[in-house]
């Protein structure tokens, strides 16, 4: 059964980011969402080995994927990835500094926040191994965005 902490957090976690979305442009949701939409599946299916592998325990038991992993792949990725891909405007620098000063604070800070109100901590995974786990899907989702860039401006939209 998932503790009161928990269930609010599964309620804060898609909600905030998703109503940031609000600020964004109908335009630039359009561009943006394909990337955001497919990192997020990539995103899940990593959750779930990551959950079989017991990277990360949540403390309320039974542990179920959709409780636990689930919330964070619904309510951060696609706000997240399409804020930063649109924030970049195509550099790949500043969208790769983004993405790890983002993976960084989740990994070294946020993480802590989780522990300590008993939602989640690391298990098999130490900060740095981590962050990398956070972080090397950044490169997947740039490159992602610059296909679908190519494939749009070739069919003139």
């Amino acid at each position: 059964m998932a503790s009161a902490r928990h269930k609010i957090f599964n309620i804060v976690i898609p909600v905030i980011p998703w109503i940031s979305l609000l600020y964004f442009g109908k335009r630039d949701f359009k561009r943006y969402a394909f990337s955001g939409i497919t990192i997020t599946i990539f995103e899940t299916l990593n959750h779930w080995y990551g959950h079989h592998k017991k990277w990360w325990r949540f403390y309320d038991k039974p542990r179920k994927f959709y409780r636990d992993e689930l919330p964070f792949d619904l309510g951060i990725y696609i706000p997240l990835s399409t804020w930063f891909l649109k924030l970049s405007r195509g550099s790949f620098a500043k969208f790769v500094l983004f993405n790890a000063i983002a993976n960084g604070i989740f990994a070294f800070f946020i993480m802590d926040l989780l522990k300590k109100f008993k939602i989640v901590n690391l298990k098999r995974l130490n900060r740095i191994q981590f962050f990398h786990y956070l972080h090397f899907k950044v490169y997947i989702l740039y490159v992602i965005q610059h296909l679908s860039e190519k494939w749009r401006i070739s069919k003139g939209s």
